[in-house]
């Protein structure tokens, strides 16, 4: 059997939390990719190099003997942390107020990330390279980095962000220009619940994203390039099979929050995310919010749900802004209208509130999908909504996604 050469894996390790679902770690996008490729590669198959403060350094330690991997760590005063409510959420990052002296690496297979405190320069025969935090369009070998074969993993607003074309330019175009400004052998420019697109010489091919039961997104990012690299750098497959094999392992990593084996993958349900002609057209599904909006944090919550399904390019119909509040005969036809010229609906079932439960069975009874966020909820309480076909999710993240993938199938 031939051996998986090792892997250095440069950027940051950082701590994170996150609110809900509870989360506290120490991983960042290297912490996490070094587990990552060691859950799969085996053990001493990783180099880990990062900035650690005495805090990051002793957990570092810690999973590195565990896992069997190598720790580089350069001591450095503080690192980052990130802190998320939710994982839809952009995170409350602090950043040490001094810049770090670079890492250096040497190897012949090297995935380096993006780093905020500050920056890495490697040299390799087979590189990925994943800029993240870095939106300046500064290419890959501007600080003196070199690489015989490079391939660039992001994501579009990334793509975006660094070559500097207008929104609505497509993913071909974006890689174009990323590959151009990196002068790099490929590039990877991931789309979401639409997958990834994979540009590699003069061939483009598209990966597809798979359907999970749950989401967990926090670092979903830094498992694709762990095990993009994995595949194409020291495997030498292809950049399409290394890409699906990403996505799968991914999906794998969003449903349950660990970092899939072999044996994982060879058994996990693959169910690639299905976009209609209408979707790929260009077609904005209307989006109904039901919900309770009594209190503050049913107002919060209505506001956050508003703003999430609307970055995916959903149109959201909210009774709260979009009819107010009034008497009976001032809002009840308007939310039942909106319903009626709705797609979907999202439904908060917090409380059970009877105008919530109302508006979903209407729903129901027209035909119309519904997604429902029940939290906290009873099975017993549930059973009329589980019974007519609605979409449960104990897990807010998790509910926007299925909303989102339901709207794309219409």
């Amino acid at each position: 059997m031939t051996q998986t050469p090792r892997i250095d894996v440069v950027g940051g390790a950082y701590e994170e939390w996150c609110l809900r679902p509870a989360w506290h770690e120490v991983f960042g996008s290297a912490g996490r990719a070094a587990s990552a490729i060691a859950a799969m590669a085996g053990p001493s198959k990783v180099t880990l190099h990062c900035y650690a403060d005495a805090r990051t350094a002793q957990v570092l330690e810690a999973r590195c003997a565990l896992e069997g991997t190598r720790l580089v760590a350069v001591a450095v005063p503080a690192t980052c942390s990130f802190r998320y409510t939710h994982a839809l959420q952009r995170p409350e990052v602090e950043v040490p107020q001094s810049t770090y002296a670079s890492v250096v690496v040497r190897a012949e297979t090297v995935l380096r990330f993006g780093m905020l405190e500050g920056d890495a320069v490697v040299h390799g025969k087979r590189v990925v390279y994943d800029p993240q935090g870095r939106l300046t369009p500064e290419p890959f070998g501007a600080n003196g980095s070199s690489a015989d074969e490079l391939f660039i993993v992001l994501n579009e607003r990334e793509a975006l962000a660094i070559t500097g074309l207008a929104e609505g330019a497509t993913a071909l175009k974006l890689a174009e220009a990323t590959r151009a400004l990196h002068k790099a052998t490929g590039v990877i420019v991931k789309r979401g619940p639409l997958g990834a697109l994979v540009l590699d010489g003069d061939d483009w091919t598209e990966v597809p994203a798979f359907e999970t039961e749950t989401v967990w997104k926090i670092g979903s990012g830094d498992v694709f390039a762990a095990h993009f690299a994995l595949n194409w750098a020291a495997h030498g497959h292809s950049a399409t099979d290394s890409a699906y094999r990403a996505s799968l392992a991914t999906a794998v990593y969003c449903d349950g929050r660990g970092f899939p084996e072999q044996s994982t993958l060879d058994v996990f349900p693959a169910m690639p995310i299905r976009a209609s002609a209408r979707w790929m057209a260009g077609r904005q599904p209307r989006i109904y919010l039901a919900s309770p909006i009594f209190t503050l944090g049913q107002l919060w919550l209505v506001e956050q749900v508003r703003e999430n399904l609307r970055m995916f390019g959903l149109e959201v119909f909210s009774p709260f802004h979009d009819v107010g509040y009034g008497s009976a005969d001032d809002v009840v036809q308007l939310d039942l209208e909106g319903i009626h010229n709705s797609d979907l609906v999202y439904a908060v079932a917090d409380g059970m509130d009877s105008g919530t439960i109302y508006e979903v069975g209407y729903a129901r009874a027209q035909g119309k999908p519904v997604v429902v966020y029940c939290e906290n909820e009873s099975s017993e309480d549930l059973k009329m909504l589980e019974g007519s076909s609605c979409v449960l999710c104990k897990d807010y993240v998790s509910s926007i996604y299925r909303a989102l993938w339901t709207a794309m199938a219409l």
